[in-house]
């Protein structure tokens, strides 16, 4: 990273994270507050962003190219320098990153939006997975899930109790009383699985000295980096995330895992402790204490999310270091890893 410019995060927004809006399928309901509180925030306009990109999914908002409809809650006077990918709108900043770090811009937005009430997500996801020996049989994201939380009991890597250690960290009942519940996927019972939820969040970008204008203690990117493990489940160990670890590796590079905050994109609780070790982080780190994404899975803008909330202990002084992790595809198929520090 010491060959690329200094780049940080100096903004972060945004909607509620609710089981359903009333708001149409393209996201501008919801990005519009987003964009005005960063505009608020940092003290700019929208004309001072150089770059937009943005995170969704054609198949969850039901038609094609429904980005080009989200950019009604940017303005399309004058003309805006935009781009898009079909992914978690954690991937989207990493494109603002690299046009910020090649020179072509100074300060950049990525935004994220899914309107996951719109639909059967379940169905929906299911379109994600091998077209030829899954996605006929329509499994649901949670009976796939229950096959990794299965296999990892089985091996002895987690506990039933482990993964309902996670969730009373954040739910409020003791471990007791949710081992006590039923199974909804055997072995997941409903603390487990992380609810959908309509939501939309951006976050801004900027180079050095553009950071040190908008902000006092910018949160610089000291690490970034993402990698994709084979999607044919039966070739890989449910268990592990090779791909995680990879970018975990690379991200922190000879920096300590023992860092103040971890934002964990973890949909199932499992997950969490799959992520947990392959990054290896430190006894000190505090693990999602924004809540992560079981009170809500925004689809393609959770990832978003967890880097924001990140940076947003850092900008606010609660934290010095932070890892963000955000993950896309069934059975933590793709996985991001990016570290952020705050002033020595």
């Amino acid at each position: 990273m010491t060959d690329f410019p200094r780049i940080a995060v100096v903004g972060f927004a945004h909607s509620p994270n609710v089981p359903s809006t009333h708001g149409t399928t393209n996201g501008v309901e919801m990005l519009i507050p987003c964009f005005n509180r960063l505009y608020d925030d940092l003290r700019i306009s929208r004309t001072d962003i150089d770059f937009w990109c943005s995170g969704s999914s054609d198949y969850l908002a039901g038609r094609a190219f429904s980005f080009i409809s989200a950019i009604d809650a940017v303005g399309a006077v004058p003309p805006i320098n935009e781009s898009h990918v079909e992914m978690d709108a954690a991937w989207a900043l990493y494109e603002a990153w690299v046009k910020i770090a090649t020179g072509e811009v100074d300060l950049a937005l990525a935004y994220g939006f899914g309107k996951s009430s719109a639909g059967d997500m379940d169905r929906t996801l299911a379109l994600q997975t091998d077209p030829y020996t899954v996605a006929p049989l329509w499994p649901d994201a949670p009976s796939l899930a229950g096959l990794q939380a299965r296999a990892g009991i089985d091996s002895g890597a987690w506990t039933e109790t482990d993964m309902a250690q996670v969730a009373a960290r954040t739910d409020g009942p003791t471990v007791d009383d949710l081992l006590s519940t039923d199974y909804v996927r055997e072995p997941l019972r409903a603390h487990d699985i992380a609810p959908y939820a309509d939501a939309a969040a951006a976050v801004v970008l900027a180079g050095e000295e553009r950071a040190r204008e908008l902000v006092e203690n910018p949160a610089w990117v000291t690490g970034w980096d993402h990698r994709i493990d084979t999607p044919n489940f039966g070739a890989r160990d449910l268990t592990r995330s090779p791909s995680t670890k990879l970018a975990g590796d690379t991200a922190f590079g000879d920096r300590s895992r023992d860092v103040d905050v971890a934002e964990i994109h973890a949909p199932y609780t499992h997950q969490e402790l799959i992520v947990r070790r392959e990054l290896g982080l430190g006894s000190n780190t505090r693990i999602n204490p924004s809540g992560g994404v079981m009170g809500g899975n925004a689809l393609f803008s959770a990832g978003l999310q967890r880097i924001g909330y990140a940076a947003h202990a850092i900008l606010g002084g609660d934290a010095r270091t932070a890892v963000a992790h955000a993950t896309s595809g069934p059975l933590l198929q793709q996985n991001m890893v990016l570290t952020l520090e705050g002033e020595n």
